[in-house]
């Protein structure tokens, strides 16, 4: 894309590489096919058939292994015959007392909360669109939100630090994994195939196009 071509652009029809912040102009590839940087060749825009339904699919196995893995389980500890089971939350809130609270509830909010309101609100904003139902209300801020929130979901770093200080302290006790370990790992996996699925540009398309039609027939 040249720069005379993007000057004369509509800004509303520009698509910013995440990368290296090279402007084009955004026009949806073929379905198998995908828009690709020429500067850094960062992968810009990707559709792929079916890919609202699996993203849902993925959203809602997520929101199962999230509220499982608060619930069961995550690890037990046994040494000359005294054992100890703590869930997902009773590590993250290890610290109840003191200015570490803070940290605990922050931890709480990054490994459990963050990815469990990314998963409800990718249903909420996807679900009509995959039945081809209108946009629900606020589902453009809505996405926003949950894509602002990407960041912050730090389910994998959790699980690094878990296994760093499961190994630290294996010589000291035996240590054994309930299902919330379990649950949570393939909490971590669903989560980066989710987001290697989803394909932004694609969704944003489709939330503008459908609030457009809706103004459209208001004003008729």
């Amino acid at each position: 894309m040249h720069s005379t071509d993007v000057a004369q652009a509509d800004p509303g029809d520009l698509i910013a590489c995440p990368q290296c912040d090279a402007l084009y102009r955004a026009r949806m590839p073929d379905h198998g096919r995908r828009a690709v940087c020429t500067r850094c060749h960062t992968v810009l825009i990707a559709p792929r058939r079916r890919a609202g339904m699996i993203i849902i699919a993925l959203a809602a196995a997520q929101l199962v292994l999230v509220l499982g893995a608060v619930w069961f389980p995550f690890l037990r500890i046994s040494r000359q015959g005294f054992a100890n089971e703590a869930t997902l939350l009773d590590a993250a809130l290890s610290f109840s007392g003191g200015p570490l609270l803070l940290l605990s509830l922050a931890v709480t909010a990054l490994i459990v909360l963050v990815p469990l309101a990314r998963a409800v609100l990718t249903i909420y904003v996807l679900g009509p669109l995959v039945f081809d139902r209108p946009a629900p209300p606020g589902a453009l801020r809505l996405f926003a939100f949950a894509e602002a929130l990407r960041p912050w979901s730090m389910a994998e770093i959790f699980a690094l630090g878990c296994a760093v200080a499961l190994v630290k302290v294996a010589d000291l006790a035996h240590l054994s994994f309930g299902p919330a370990f379990w649950m949570f790992a393939g909490l971590v996996f669903l989560t980066v195939i989710h987001d290697r699925w989803m394909c932004r540009w694609s969704v944003w398309h489709a939330l503008e196009r459908g609030y457009g039609a809706r103004k459209a027939r208001v004003a008729a």
